[in-house]
């Protein structure tokens, strides 16, 4: 029996030079518990990347995504991230988090440290690994 990899679409969210990150709540049982990164879900059966980043997005952050560009697709043997390159066109303060614990803006000296301080935390909490190397990659690659 094969293991299929889980296929998810991601965010990188970004305005004037800083990153949209999600705070993931602090449960048992998810991936990355109380982790900062990327806004976006698991791909339904059907549903192509670029449908499901503008149903996650609007279902995590009632955002509708006008701008969305592919980045890239990040693979290891449990996940397949479509990432996308997706401007943020309104102020945090139009934003509602449905899901996750905290939202915030990153620079990216903070991506580069991998953790932030988050409020509704009341501490510093770690970036995700993978959602690290994706952002440095962007950063790298200058498309924000």
């Amino acid at each position: 029996m094969s293991h299929q990899p889980v296929h998810v679409a991601l965010a990188i969210l970004h305005q004037e030079g800083q990153f949209l990150l999600q705070l993931r709540d602090n449960i048992p049982g998810i991936v990355y518990p109380g982790y900062w990164g990327l806004f976006g879900g698991h791909l339904e059966p059907g549903e192509l990347p670029l449908e499901t980043l503008q149903r996650e997005l609007q279902e995590e952050i009632t955002y509708e995504a006008k701008q969305v560009s592919e980045f890239g697709c990040f693979e290891t043997p449990e996940v397949v991230r479509h990432v996308f390159n997706v401007p943020l066109t309104v102020e945090i303060g139009e934003l509602v988090l449905h899901e996750g614990w905290d939202m915030g803006f990153w620079t990216p000296e903070d991506i580069r440290r991998g953790s932030r301080y988050s409020e509704k935390a009341g501490e510093v909490r770690p970036l995700g690994e993978p959602h690290q190397q994706i952002f440095l990659k962007f950063m790298a690659e200058g498309l924000f």
